[in-house]
């Protein structure tokens, strides 16, 4: 267990992020970023509209050569699935990865917008009706009951541990993938349909079967960070992140930048809100 006590850590290795560790760094503040997973700047085919490339550049590249700059400046950058992070009594921070856990003074999430819906009949319609993407949000809810859980990852069995003490059953539904090793009731068929009249009342797998449950939590790949907020209570608009103009949520050194906070989706814009997050973020540690 690393029990460094970080300044700052920071969650996401885009150009929100990166940018953020730089201006950390640069402050002479010890800084750790956090990453995991493909970023969206990485699926972008080619980027021609960011200022210092006249030809263009591949997303796929402009992401590594933001990670190697803050590599190259001394920054630790390890690429971890974070599963929790969780504010302390002194406002301090742990930020927990799946065989780590990390201490912080303050926080900067930059992880994008990675709420993940999955494409079976009935998710949307019953969004906010039985299906839920955040066990500790919104398990209290379903004391005693019996749900779903749509999910094969880390993430998922970290959303069910959230709600094990809670629920008197879930079942863990993979949706075709590979079971993980847990001791839950797994079921690895293909979903059809979740059912129900004013509320989720059951999920039909293709093969016919149909699960009586009283609601569905979704925990599909890895966590985004409208879900840290959400289990932390920030203050959300939709699925996004509320910051001021100093890119500071409602909790003491916690912040947001990216597209998580809504806006202009661009690489401009997210480079900006980084360098303001880490800035507000310095001028928050001299403070306390």
């Amino acid at each position: 267990m690393d029990k460094k006590n970080n300044d700052v850590i920071i969650i996401g290795a885009g150009p929100a992020g990166i940018s953020a560790s730089l201006y950390v760094k640069r402050a002479n503040k010890d800084v750790l970023v956090l990453y995991h997973g493909v970023s969206q700047l990485e699926k972008a085919e080619k980027i021609d509209n960011f200022y210092g490339f006249p030809d263009g550049i591949e997303g796929k590249e402009l992401y590594k050569r933001g990670i190697e700059q803050a590599l190259n400046l001394g920054i630790d950058v390890k690429e971890k699935e974070v599963l929790n992070i969780e504010i302390n009594p002194d406002k301090t921070y742990t930020v927990k990865t799946g065989d780590e856990t990390y201490a912080s003074k303050a926080v900067i999430i930059a992880t994008g917008n990675k709420k993940l819906r999955p494409n079976i009949k009935g998710v949307k319609e019953f969004e906010g009706r039985g299906i839920s993407y955040c066990a500790i949000c919104d398990g209290f809810f379903y004391r005693k009951k019996s749900v779903a859980l749509i999910g094969n990852g880390d993430y998922a069995l970290s959303e069910a541990d959230d709600l094990k003490n809670i629920v008197s059953d879930i079942t863990l539904l993979t949706n075709g993938l590979p079971a993980p090793e847990t001791d839950l009731k797994v079921v690895t068929d293909k979903i059809s349909e979740i059912k129900g009249e004013k509320r989720v009342g059951s999920v039909v797998l293709e093969n016919g079967e149909e699960i009586p449950v009283d609601g569905v939590f979704i925990a599909l790949g890895t966590a985004g960070g409208a879900d840290f907020a959400k289990k932390l209570g920030v203050m959300m608009n939709g699925d996004k992140i509320k910051v001021n103009e100093k890119a500071q949520t409602n909790l003491p050194g916690l912040f947001a930048c990216g597209d998580l906070t809504g806006g202009l989706l661009q690489v401009s814009k997210a480079v900006c809100d980084g360098a303001n997050a880490a800035l507000a973020a310095v001028k928050y540690l001299k403070n306390i």
